[in-house]
């Protein structure tokens, strides 16, 4: 667009009010670097809100404004436009107003760029106002995530050929990793994961396809990839392997390796995984950003029980042991706990498997089963640095178990996980392990069991109907609160949150003490049924009880929490 078009969009702006004379003569600074539309630039910097903005233009330019997040575009209509012009121009198509394609874009009176559409697709065009926001979100949604580079690989067709062959040779494999189209793509999963906030990536092959999933909020979604991508498989495959320094070659074996990246500007360290198939590598990727901290006070911790745990992981030696499945956040819990602690006067070493975030003044050490320097070994080479907190990932085995207990005994606080259902599950789990009953008495300070559940969407957060709640409230038998003022609420799905009703996650837990009258039970060898009743009747709150307070906040809702708390009876 010429200068004296932005500057007169810009006086427009001002004159509304919107903006001042200041922030045009920014915008306009800015806007020579990448000779972005005016409006999108000042929307960048933070002087507007895209949807006002729009509607003034609108207003004045007499030119139509469309949400796209508000309406469904027919698929016949999108494929009016190659998936490559639609990212090149940054429009979609939306329907046709008589013989003319409507397409949106940021800017409609941008004559260049109107005559190439209509030159390219030989039918007449005219411009709607959208925001570019919205118009690369419908990209996405209608076209797939990186359809653009898969369809330029399909248009050139000699190296398509050669893709939809499955290479067998390495260097075969190599060509096909490094090529640009190739690279580009994998980037383009990867900040779609970043800005759908996913913390796990999986590119799943299948017989005629290849399905590619993130989780978010601890639920997999399916992400809408073009059906081309399944001709790609072992070329995607071997690009991320390359990345990870993982041996291409090898397609009969599980790999595991780990990539540095910057997506978005965010610091990123990626898991990868990849595991053989019936149709080929399966490969999951998690996510875990370099520069992740997250505080006690932030993890979603009631008042009452930050006393409980900021008492515990002052003691000078003793166990507390975090519980739970897979991805129930208690790795980032104990790093919360180990911030929290950790100063010049005090000697912080971890044993990780791997190590999930990098932790400053923290001597953190990485488990090589491999080449035998396993828990067990790490540890036993850690008491002869001194340190005064220890933090094993996993307590797995009988070995790490004894090792760490006697490292409690001699004057050390140690920080450990175990996979159970419940905190007092804990305690049978060790036993099993052939731990004898007096040193999981005398070593255990207190064992958390945690969970993740969904937080309602902010944007479409409403108070549940009458008859909803009452329904509720039928299935809880004994609860703490007066249901007439406690506060009930759900998602009704917006755009924000892709429709679920919820975004971001807060964790529930459960914490047991373990007091003279636990330690009594142990040794008695007491089930852990009763271990956990004799901590409720103490004024323990289970992991349901805990969720129910964070639904009667208005934080979750009483469908999440029981989702998430399913092996436990309704109090």
């Amino acid at each position: 667009m010429p200068d004296r078009d932005n500057i007169q969009i810009g006086q427009i702006l001002i004159d509304e009010g919107l903006i001042t004379a200041e922030q045009l003569e920014a915008g306009l600074r800015e806007q020579k670097k990448d000779s972005a539309f005016i409006c999108t630039t000042l929307v960048k910097l933070g002087f507007l809100q895209e949807e006002k903005v729009f509607k003034v233009l609108s207003r004045h330019l007499n030119i139509p404004y469309s949400k796209l997040n508000e309406r469904e575009i027919d698929p016949l209509i999108i494929q009016k436009v190659p998936a490559k012009f639609a990212s090149h121009y940054k429009i979609i198509p939306i329907g046709f107003d008589g013989s003319s394609l409507l397409v949106a874009m940021t800017d409609p009176l941008d004559v260049r760029t109107l005559d190439d559409i209509r030159l390219l697709l030989g039918v007449e065009v005219r411009g709607v106002l959208a925001s570019e926001t919205e118009i690369m979100d419908a990209i996405r949604k209608y076209y797939g995530v990186g359809a653009d580079t898969l369809e330029k690989i399909v248009s050139e067709k000699s190296a398509f050929e050669e893709l939809r062959v499955q290479a067998q040779e390495v260097q075969d494999l190599e060509t096909m990793a490094e090529d640009a189209s190739i690279i580009k793509f994998v980037n383009q999963i990867l900040s779609e994961a970043v800005k759908e906030r996913a913390t796990d990536i999986h590119l799943e092959p299948f017989q005629d396809e290849l399905r590619v999933r993130f989780r978010i909020d601890g639920i997999l979604y399916d992400i809408n990839i073009p059906e081309t991508i399944k001709y790609f498989h072992p070329a995607i495959v071997s690009r991320i392997k390359i990345m990870a320094a993982l041996n291409i070659a090898e397609r009969r074996l599980p790999q595991d390796g780990r990539i540095k990246v910057k997506v978005i500007d965010y610091e990123l360290d990626l898991r990868v995984s990849t595991m053989p198939t019936i149709f080929g590598e399966a490969v999951q990727i998690r996510l875990l950003s370099s520069g992740m901290f997250l505080e006690l006070e932030k993890l979603g911790l009631m008042p009452e029980d930050m006393k409980i745990i900021e008492s515990v992981i002052k003691k000078p030696h003793g166990i507390l042991f975090v519980t739970g499945p897979t991805g129930s956040g208690k790795s980032t819990t104990l790093y919360a706990c180990l911030a929290r602690i950790n100063s010049s006067a005090v000697k912080i070493i971890t044993i990780e498997d791997p190590v999930e975030y990098q932790l400053r003044g923290i001597n953190q050490v990485q488990v090589n089963p491999q080449i035998g320097f396993t828990f067990a070994a790490a540890l036993r080479h850690m008491l002869r640095h001194d340190p005064d907190v220890m933090m094993v990932g996993e307590v797995r085995d009988y070995e790490t178990a004894e090792i760490a207990i006697r490292s409690a005994l001699t004057g050390h606080f140690v920080f450990s996980t175990l996979h159970t259902n419940d905190a007092a599950g804990a305690i049978t789990r060790l036993l099993d392990m052939n731990i004898e009953p007096f040193l999981v008495s005398s070593s255990l300070e207190c064992l958390v069991a945690q969970r993740l559940v969904r937080v309602i969407c902010p944007k479409c957060k409403v108070a549940v109907k009458a008859e909803a709640r009452k329904e509720i409230f039928s299935q809880i038998k004994d609860i703490e609160f007066n249901p007439k003022k406690a506060g009930l609420y759900e998602g009704k799905g917006c755009e924000y949150c892709h429709f679920t009703g919820y975004r971001g996650r807060s964790a529930i837990y459960e914490i047991l003490v373990v007091n003279e009258a636990i330690r009594e039970m142990i040794l008695a060898r007491a089930s852990s049924q009763q271990i956990k009743q004799k901590a409720v009747s103490q004024g323990m709150r289970t992991l349901r009880q805990n969720g129910l307070q964070k639904v009667f906040m208005g934080e979750t809702t009483f469908t999440e929490v029981v989702r998430v708390t399913q092996q436990e009876e309704l109090p």
